[in-house]
């Protein structure tokens, strides 16, 4: 019973849309439209638009059955996939067969150069007046940059020295090239442009940077010496183990007069990295020597008696003190090493050294200390000698103290000369803070 209920009800609802189904099925003929007269209006349509196109002068249009043949030539290689779009969007178009190809006449292709030369040259001298006011802008501009950093004094009060007053000129001028350039390019209304050259320039400056490297190095190396001056001129200093005494500190390098006369020149960026010693910075300085003194010495007296020799000498000054110590045991010898201080801005550090191992030496003899003596040992047959020679005394005599033990100041009137020859270039002033 519920079965023939179920098939009762799909019968119902089956009937209707059977018969709504059979009555939307069209019942008339289809008709054929005349395909000759579409053909020719739809050549006609893409004539008349290629006609509007300047690359698709010379492109000839077919049409049979709604099929599209496309021939003939463009000067413009990627105007040929475009054309296909371009037609297909027709209405009536079934097809398009593209036989069109880039043109390769010499006349044809130079025709379209020439008059795009000439184009640019109207433009260009049409737009001739507005360069010229853009230009004048921009020399007016940077003009009044150069203008304002030719003074030097304004900036050499602001600098530490003339080094980084002229970085600070420099850096001005630029500011002011690029306001000059900002201004031209506004004028022209091409600002745009102005992001790609300065992307340029940044490009272009850090390839020049890697390839000077060692020359930014020393530039700014010039910079913080400069600032900071470790040294002054007449300075005795040692740079990695090359001694002189300063003659100048220029922008590239630091030059230096060795003791024997000759120049040193040292770039800054080396300066910079290198241990320096300057042995001028402090007045005071010590001077070591050592006495070789036999093995049986009394060493107490030795002591005395150097350290007593070393403060009776006139250029040895009391703070600080003399001193004389032990420094070492030999085979056959004691090492006794004493120092002294001097003033070595009044003293020559090496003729007061010389003076000094005189003296000590002579005071030692008197007070009968003896120097260690070479000893030799004999081998013979049958028996084995050792044998001292001993030095034949000499009659005792006192020390000579030196009259003249003044600092040198014969390198001192050649450094003078030449700071004086050159004083442009230095960058060591006394105003600069000390290191």
């Amino acid at each position: 019973m519920r079965f023939f209920l179920i098939l009762s009800l799909l019968c119902v609802f089956a009937l209707p849309m059977a018969a709504q189904t059979e009555t939307d099925q069209p019942t008339s003929k289809i008709s054929v439209e005349d395909s000759a007269e579409n053909d020719a209006a739809i050549a006609v349509r893409i004539r008349e638009i290629l006609e509007e196109l300047e690359d698709y002068k010379d492109v000839t249009v077919t049409v049979s059955n709604g099929i599209v043949v496309l021939r003939g030539t463009t000067l413009n290689a990627a105007s040929i996939p475009e054309l296909e779009g371009l037609v297909g969007r027709v209405e009536g178009v079934v097809a398009v067969e593209n036989q069109v190809t880039e043109s390769t006449d010499l006349v044809e292709r130079l025709d379209p150069l020439m008059d795009r030369f000439v184009d640019r040259m109207a433009r260009m001298i049409a737009y001739l007046p507005l360069l010229l006011v853009a230009f004048a802008a921009f020399a007016l501009v940077a003009a009044f940059g150069f203008l304002i950093t030719r003074f030097k004094q304004p900036w050499d009060r602001i600098a530490p020295n003339m080094f980084i007053a002229d970085i600070y000129r420099q850096i001005l001028r630029l500011g002011f090239i690029i306001a000059g350039l900002v201004v031209a390019l506004d004028i022209l209304n091409a600002t745009a442009l102005l992001s790609t050259i300065l992307g340029a320039a940044g490009i272009i400056g850090l390839a020049i940077g890697f390839a000077v490297r060692d020359t930014v190095e020393n530039f700014i190396a010039s910079i913080m010496l400069s600032i900071r001056q470790p040294f002054r001129p007449n300075d005795s200093i040692e740079i990695n183990g090359d001694e002189g005494m300063v003659i100048r500190l220029t922008s590239r390098a630091t030059i230096l007069l060795s003791f024997d006369g000759n120049h040193i020149r040292i770039p800054n960026s080396t300066v910079f990295k290198s241990r320096i010693v300057n042995y001028t910075r402090n007045a005071e300085r010590r001077f070591l020597i050592d006495f070789g003194v036999a093995g049986d010495t009394d060493l107490t007296s030795a002591r005395e008696v150097a350290l007593n020799a070393l403060n009776d000498l006139p250029f040895v000054i009391d703070t600080p003190a003399a001193n004389a110590w032990v420094q070492g045991l030999g085979d056959s010898t004691i090492t006794l090493r004493c120092a002294g201080w001097v003033n070595q801005r009044d003293t020559s550090l090496a003729l007061a050294k010389g003076q000094a191992i005189e003296a000590v030496k002579l005071a030692l003899e008197q007070a009968g200390v003896e120097m260690p003596e070479p000893t030799y040992r004999l081998a013979t047959q049958g028996a084995i000698e050792t044998k001292s020679v001993k030095k034949k005394k000499k009659p005792k005599k006192e020390a000579v103290v030196l009259e003249d033990v003044k600092a040198d100041e014969a390198l001192d009137h050649i450094i003078e000369e030449e700071r004086n020859a050159l004083s442009n270039e230095d960058l060591l002033t006394e105003a600069a803070p000390e290191e």
